[in-house]
């Protein structure tokens, strides 16, 4: 490839860039608005554990607006005023059910909530963060209706397909959970994206690449990928302090290395929708500080994919 040519998503991006399509889909900046409606986590209220996964604590990404005292209605009010103040070009909101498991309650009740999101008039649709292991099929119809009228996606939680891992850090299911939930998903054709987490302990940098091909052949719309990051409080920042050789903590060239190589076999028919994430410094217990925001380091990702002449899917097996 050379610079200049246009890419099979249709730009000369070098990565199938979800924030790209989202702006072309609404016409303008959409912004996403935060909500936590005060849901738990199966492995959290004792269904199948508790403490949660042991890397989460919510804090650290969700923003001081959101407290689940108030109601829907109220976050998105103050969520709105809070991201006006920062992105002026917004032409309309998107209500992001964020924080834990958001499907993790009687149907009725969450239909309450995301009618009250959808009834909003600056809203234009929803985001639902959950795992694969909360949706039933009638949940999925009943969002399926909802997209006949409004953008509706679903965001699983996979973080890793190795199902070790997935046992080491608490998650309370395994990776063919995600493999089904994502498939019924898609087949009602709701937009389907995933969360992966790069770092975890017992997850190589090898079998990561090598991840990107199972990522590939199941039915995703979008992907987005962070590195582990060491939250103060949680299980995971103990355990690296008792033993830091089961952890693999990443330089900023090594984990944008590994990033490129991941992204070299995914299908490019997957947008990606970021690469990193972001804690507040202040809720950080951990002895890398990249001094980067999310963005810049997207910029160094696009940077490096020209240098390397790479990009996403030149390597796929599926595409």
């Amino acid at each position: 490839m050379k610079d200049g040519e246009t890419y099979r998503w249709g730009t000369t991006r070098r990565y199938n860039s979800y924030a790209d399509w989202f702006a072309g889909f609404f016409g303008g900046r959409v912004q996403k608005v935060s909500i936590n409606a005060g849901f738990t986590c199966p492995n959290r209220d004792g269904t199948l554990g508790y403490g949660g996964c042991t890397y989460c604590n919510n804090e650290a990404f969700i923003p001081a607006y959101c407290t689940p005292d108030k109601s829907v209605t109220e976050q998105i009010d103050q969520g709105i005023e809070f991201h006006r103040r920062r992105y002026r070009r917004a032409t309309g909101y998107i209500a992001y059910f964020q924080a834990y498991t958001n499907t993790y309650e009687g149907i009725e009740k969450l239909a309450g909530l995301y009618d009250e999101a959808l009834n909003h008039s600056a809203v234009t649709g929803l985001v639902i963060g959950t795992r694969p292991d909360c949706v039933s099929g009638e949940l999925l119809d009943r969002l399926a209706v909802m997209a006949r009228d409004y953008f509706i996606s679903v965001e699983y939680g996979i973080e890793s397909v190795n199902d070790d891992t997935l046992r080491r850090i608490n998650r309370g299911h395994d990776f063919a959970s995600a493999i089904k939930a994502v498939e019924e998903t898609a087949a009602r054709g709701l937009n389907t994206g995933a969360h992966l987490i790069f770092g975890l302990p017992g997850d190589t940098r090898s079998a990561i690449t090598e991840s990107a091909d199972i990522i590939s052949s199941i039915p995703l719309t979008s992907l987005k990928i962070r590195q582990l990051q060491l939250v103060k409080g949680t299980v995971m920042a103990h355990q690296f302090r008792r033993d830091p050789d089961l952890f693999d903590l990443y330089t900023i060239d090594e984990y944008l290395d590994l990033v490129i190589s991941f992204t070299e076999r995914l299908s490019p028919g997957i947008m990606i929708d970021r690469i990193s994430g972001e804690a507040p410094p202040r809720l950080l217990d951990d002895p890398r500080n990249w001094h980067l925001r999310s963005n810049e380091i997207f910029s160094l990702f696009e940077k490096r994919l020209a240098e390397r002449n790479t990009w996403q899917g030149r390597l796929c097996k599926t595409s």
